[in-house]
């Protein structure tokens, strides 16, 4: 199963508790089990480690029900026996043991909770981890036709909501059964009249009461789905951006109708949801009330009492009217399994996806002391889709310590053949080698340390300075981050803020401007100290006077090293060695500056065409 297969739409309907009503199979669930079927034995397997634990639960569970059912008995000795005969002594044990299994059952009731809770932290622990390396392993393929969001929903949304599933799916199963099978046991030994009469009635009492909660649910599923509605209009209304679209497009007048006529039918619909849920409260009241007197009734007639004591009667009350709420829970069983079910097959679907970029499984030793940093392409080929080629049969050599400069138009492969150097994509044919060794033979932690990328878009996390620059050298010094950042030139700023080397950088580094960041992304590059490095239009973004700025750290940074860059101006790409033009995946010139200006090919067009326009003396992206 690939991510493409794997549905989007996230629900994590938990089980029906209390008086929400009973749960409804979500279609979705339904759709997402269809396409991607999920074996109990494969959910097992996780509980597989924790099956001491669940069994004690198990076993804690039926005591909890057994003991609970000693209640009612107790009862009726104090009505029938301790009080008319004023048996203290009975009376006394009686009291006691009523409190003693109010307290036992509370505090397994605690312990349950506990294992329980345990349990199903630890699997969404191993689980989510497991998602998380899983995916980490992808592609970059894969981020770029998968939405964040939805790799973002299966690590929160769907992993927490198992926490239901552990906690609740199984135990209240386990629970009701367990309690409706006592409690009917129980029943019958005190009057079997009765409890026959009790079958009767109750099962059109729960069908009576179940029809009403399933109107409120789909009554309360359309409001929220208006209130979705309305939340959408006013982000896409009232924001910067939408703001500027209804003003440009004068679409004020039709927004304010669809916004009033949304809000309007939100009141119809609070107002149903409103009135169902007061019927199903009065249904509630009416069954609650109805089948006590019907027992009362039929205990007052000699054909149906069967000469009962009145201690039994109210202890029988006291189980039919327990009775009710376990079999409303297994009535919603089948509902509470497909959502569970399909949770994990969401889950799986990811655990599932193919590694394209696999790790070599006997990766050749390197001496980072002893990398040259030879770089060659052997008749690389790059494909999208499996079917258009993105890099097409390119054979280059770039000798340790030089730099290749890629130029061509927007889509000619720039940036895909810069991305095989850091194993970014595998190629389909061919091979990349650094000195010498396919690079699918290294480790992905060699590799990065031998391959350094600055690329147009730096990304700096959300934490201090400090933090930024130690995600390339977990083991610097303050004084090798002090080296780094001035060799990237940006020592001075950051020696002028407050807090220095813990100032928090913000979401993305937004405190800071584009020349900065990539300072720092150029200060956190020197920290790994590659052999090669890969300059992805890393100045692509900046204005011309923060560009000739910056381009004193990129020098220092690319000394020594071998380098390939892909860059919009001339003034980047005019000192290269080597410069390779592309054109829909293939080299079609090969040379340095002058020589490719002589030639009066393509580079020499593309130099011509943009020495035009004075003002971004720059070649085509």
């Amino acid at each position: 199963m690939n991510d493409t297969t794997i549905a989007t739409n996230v629900t994590t309907s938990a089980p029906a508790r209390g008086g929400r009503g009973p749960a409804r199979i979500d279609p979705d669930d339904r759709a997402q089990l269809a396409e991607s079927p999920v074996s109990v034995r494969r959910v097992a397997s996780l509980f597989r480690p924790h099956r001491a634990t669940v069994a004690v639960v198990t076993a804690i569970i039926v005591a909890i029900s057994l003991i609970s059912m000693a209640q009612p008995f107790l009862l009726r000795a104090v009505i029938d026996h301790a009080l008319p005969q004023q048996d203290l002594r009975l009376l006394l044990w009686a009291v006691g043991g009523m409190l003693a299994v109010a307290v036992v059952t509370q505090l397994l009731g605690v312990v349950q909770t506990w294992l329980t809770t345990t349990v199903g932290q630890r699997v969404m622990h191993g689980l989510r981890t497991d998602v998380f390396r899983h995916v980490q392993r992808q592609s970059i393929a894969f981020f770029t036709r998968t939405r964040s969001g939805e790799v973002q929903s299966r690590l929160t949304h769907d992993i927490s909501g198992m926490q239901s599933v552990i906690t609740s799916t199984a135990t209240s199963i386990a629970s009701n059964v367990t309690t409706a099978v006592a409690t009917a046991i129980a029943m019958i030994a005190l009057s079997p009249r009765l409890s026959f009469l009790s079958l009767l009635v109750i099962p059109p009492a729960v069908w009576m009461t179940r029809r009403v909660a399933l109107l409120r649910r789909d009554i309360t599923a359309a409001r929220q789905r208006r209130l979705a509605d309305l939340h959408s209009q006013v982000e896409e209304g009232l924001t910067v951006s939408g703001a500027t679209l209804i003003k440009t497009l004068s679409a004020g007048q039709l927004t304010a109708d669809r916004f009033a006529a949304t809000s309007t039918d939100l009141i119809d619909l609070e107002l149903r949801s409103q009135l169902a849920g007061r019927w199903r409260m009065a249904t509630m009241q009416m069954i609650f009330a109805a089948i006590p007197a019907l027992i009362y009734l039929a205990a007052g007639f000699p054909a149906t009492s069967g000469g009962m004591t009145i201690g039994t009667l109210i202890a029988f009350t006291a189980l039919q009217a327990g009775i009710f709420r376990p079999l409303m829970g297994l009535l919603d069983v089948g509902a509470q399994w497909v959502t569970s079910m399909a949770l994990f097959s969401r889950i799986f679907g990811y655990l599932d996806l193919p590694v394209e970029i696999v790790p070599p499984a006997d990766p050749v030793e390197v001496e980072h002391d002893r990398v040259r940093g030879e770089l060659r392409f052997e008749g690389v080929s790059v494909t999208h889709d499996g079917r258009r080629y993105a890099v097409d049969d390119v054979t280059l050599s770039v000798p340790a310590g030089t730099t290749l400069a890629l130029v061509g138009e927007t889509g000619s492969g720039k940036s895909t053949l810069a991305g095989l150097v850091s194993r970014l994509t595998d190629p389909a044919a061919g091979r990349v080698t650094i000195d010498g060794v396919d690079l699918r033979d290294l480790a992905p932690e060699d590799l990065a340390r031998i391959v350094g990328v600055v690329s147009q878009e730096t990304y700096l996390v959300h934490a201090s300075i400090r933090d930024n620059l130690l995600l390339a050298a977990p083991q610097a010094t303050d004084d090798e981050l002090w080296q780094a950042l001035e060799a990237a030139q940006v020592s001075h700023l950051v020696a002028g803020l407050p807090d220095g080397l813990d100032t928090v950088v913000g979401a993305r580094g937004h405190r800071f401007s584009g020349g900065e960041k990539q300072r720092l992304a150029i200060a956190r590059t020197l920290l790994r100290g590659p052999r090669i490095l890969v300059l992805d239009e890393a100045t692509s973004a900046l204005d011309n006077e923060t560009e000739r700025d910056l381009q004193t750290a990129i020098d220092r940074l690319m000394a020594g090293r071998t380098t390939l860059t892909i860059a919009h101006r001339l003034s980047t790409v005019r000192d290269a060695e080597q410069i390779a033009v592309l054109d829909h995946g293939r080299v079609v010139e090969l040379g340095d500056h002058d020589g490719l200006l002589d030639l009066g090919g393509r580079y020499a067009r593309l130099v011509e065409s943009r020495s035009e326009r004075p003002e971004r003396p720059a070649l085509a992206a």
